[in-house]
């Protein structure tokens, strides 16, 4: 398996693309309750494949997530062959995972209290596995607004 499973809620959320998914394996819902059944690590194999599927074309999609955390914030734009960071750090009585500090942060970026740090690098792996665990260890893939605003204004 390439990445994880999906969860049981996102099994869910895609229950028609899994059957589109299973009747492309020739595999009808009274197969797959059989299959369930009686050999469930058949099961869960097409289920982990599903899984890789889903999360390959949500990856491929991608081209920005982002990382918050209470003093500092990180945005990546995903490239093609390389992946571009902006760091954004506060000072600690503003707290970036609370409305009120984002909205701070926002509108006095160039406060003395906010340090920019920017970097590039290309992948050390596969783009989308580097992607995925950006997204395992708590990013959110984001519209890229936050990165394109911060960019712009350290390019000036």
């Amino acid at each position: 398996m390439k990445y994880r499973q999906l969860t049981k809620e996102q099994f869910e959320s895609l229950h028609h693309e899994f059957a589109r998914f299973l009747a492309s394996q020739s595999i009808d819902v009274n197969e797959w309750n059989q299959l369930k059944k009686e050999k469930p690590h058949v099961a869960e194999e097409e289920m982990n494949v599903f899984s890789d599927v889903v999360w390959d074309d949500v990856l491929n999609r991608t081209n920005y997530v982002e990382h918050f955390s209470k003093t500092s914030a990180n945005f990546f734009k995903c490239d093609e062959t390389e992946i571009h960071r902006i760091v954004v750090k506060v000072d600690w009585d503003i707290n970036l995972l609370e409305q009120e500090g984002f909205e701070w942060l926002m509108k006095n970026p160039m406060d003395n209290s906010v340090e920019i740090f920017r970097g590039s690098k290309s992948y050390n792996s596969e783009r989308n596995t580097e992607i995925f665990d950006l997204i395992e260890k708590g990013s959110t893939i984001s519209k890229g607004e936050i990165y394109e605003y911060f960019n712009q204004l350290i390019s000036e």
